[in-house]
């Protein structure tokens, strides 16, 4: 008996029995097609943090003021309020002359660029009837826009001339250009920030959201003229420093914590500020997400495990019921392998197609933003989750297929 025979009773055999060989492949469809989904949202989910974080400059330190006494100047998200638990200097807020100290290229020879930022306070913007609540009105230098990767879709930046004459200029972001102006051109239009008139010379690119919060509800200005207009003199709220590339990060981070150490009197590992670190950041995100990425996938395959014994349990039924025809077919010459051979492949039949099924119901969920984020297909999920239903088709189909190839035919043909 060649292959085609034993394909032909093979698809003869699926076929007497539709609707038991449609639910059997159900299971096999939906494993396949749960470990595809769910690797591609875990895979969607790290892009999207990843491009979040890039967003910030993948080579950038931020410097935040820190009052905690919590931890060196490593990786660190916000701390809250509380006291110190030993004795330490008088903690120091973070000023001009920090941000002037680490632009020293003796000190710090892996700076590139240093912004000090100051936050202005519920800065509401008005235009004509329109006005809008800025979530974020930012005084700093021009070179923020570069650090933390921010370019310009429409009009300029404002430059060092800007800063030093603390020209009131203003750059917005998309979601406050179109708050105040709609679809009009607002290059060279005047606007009224809390009261205090800003021309617009530029709108940023669009950034899109952050969780819940709007990367584009923002205000960028020289920081002189935020300080003498919206913030007061205070002290700054970061300190945005850029490395001269992503290999350097480290490198600068190193560097800015020696200087500000020597500035803020630190002597232990409780300073009064905190870096974060942009490139390891990313690097911890990225081993995180890969994680959780993988576990989905693990879970998913339990779905997969309880197809395959879903085959096995439907092939051991078949064999039972078709031991006459078994017999039968022995009693008139049909060899071991044929037998073993029919069986084998129903069962890598129902897996294939199940397998295929799944592949397609994948492809198109993954078409479909879920819970917000866009699954990214992983083209190594397909090819080794339709592998895994394929071996699971002939492990868990070997056992029916033995057991009916080991029937004696007499005993066989006994069978009522």
């Amino acid at each position: 008996m060649n292959r085609i025979e034993i394909l032909r009773f093979a698809l003869r055999g699926l076929l007497a029995n539709k609707l038991r060989s449609a639910l059997t492949t159900l299971g096999i469809l939906i494993g396949v097609a749960a470990v595809i989904m769910l690797v591609a949202v875990g895979e969607g989910s790290s892009r999207s943090i990843q491009q979040n974080i890039q967003r910030l400059g993948a080579n950038t330190l931020t410097i935040s003021p820190s009052f905690s006494g919590g931890g060196g100047g490593g990786v660190r998200g916000p701390s809250g309020g509380g006291g110190n638990t030993g004795p330490r200097t008088q903690a120091r807020q973070l000023s001009l002359a920090d941000a002037k100290a680490l632009t020293d290229r003796t000190l710090a020879p892996s700076v590139k660029s240093v912004s000090p930022i100051v936050n202005a306070p519920s800065a509401t913007a008005a235009y004509g009837a329109a006005s809008h609540t800025i979530a974020h009105f930012v005084g700093t230098y021009p070179s923020y826009f570069e650090a933390v990767n921010k370019p310009v879709s429409e009009g300029t930046y404002f430059f060092n001339d800007d800063v030093l004459a603390a020209r009131k200029v203003v750059v917005l972001g998309r979601t406050v250009a179109g708050e105040l102006f709609g679809d009009a051109d607002p290059i060279g239009r005047r606007i009224s920030v809390s009261g205090v008139p800003f021309t617009v010379v530029g709108v940023l690119k669009a950034s899109g959201s952050t969780g819940m919060q709007d990367a584009d509800d923002v205000a960028v200005a020289p920081l002189p003229a935020v300080q003498q207009s919206l913030s007061g003199f205070g002290p700054l709220g970061q300190i945005v420093v850029q490395a001269t590339g992503a290999g350097t990060t480290t490198t600068a981070q190193a560097e800015v914590t020696a200087i500000l150490n020597q500035r803020h009197g630190i002597t232990n590992d409780n300073p009064d500020y905190r870096i974060l670190n942009q490139a390891t950041l990313q690097e911890t995100v990225s081993e995180a997400t890969g994680t959780f990425t993988v576990l989905l996938g693990a879970v998913a395959a339990i779905s997969l495990l309880v197809g395959g014994i879903g085959i096995t349990n439907i092939m051991l039924v078949t064999v039972t019921e078709r031991t006459r025809e078994i017999g039968i077919r022995k009693a008139i010459g049909a060899p071991r392998s044929a037998i073993l051979g029919q069986f084998l492949m129903e069962a890598t039949l129902l897996s294939l197609v199940g397998g295929l099924s799944g592949v397609l119901v994948a492809f198109v969920g993954t078409r479909f933003s879920v819970a917000g984020i866009e699954p990214v297909l992983v083209p190594s999920s397909v090819v080794l989750a339709l592998g895994v239903s394929l071996a699971i088709g002939l492990f868990f189909g070997s056992y029916p297929a033995n057991r009916a190839a080991k029937l004696r035919p007499i005993q066989a043909l006994r069978d009522e």
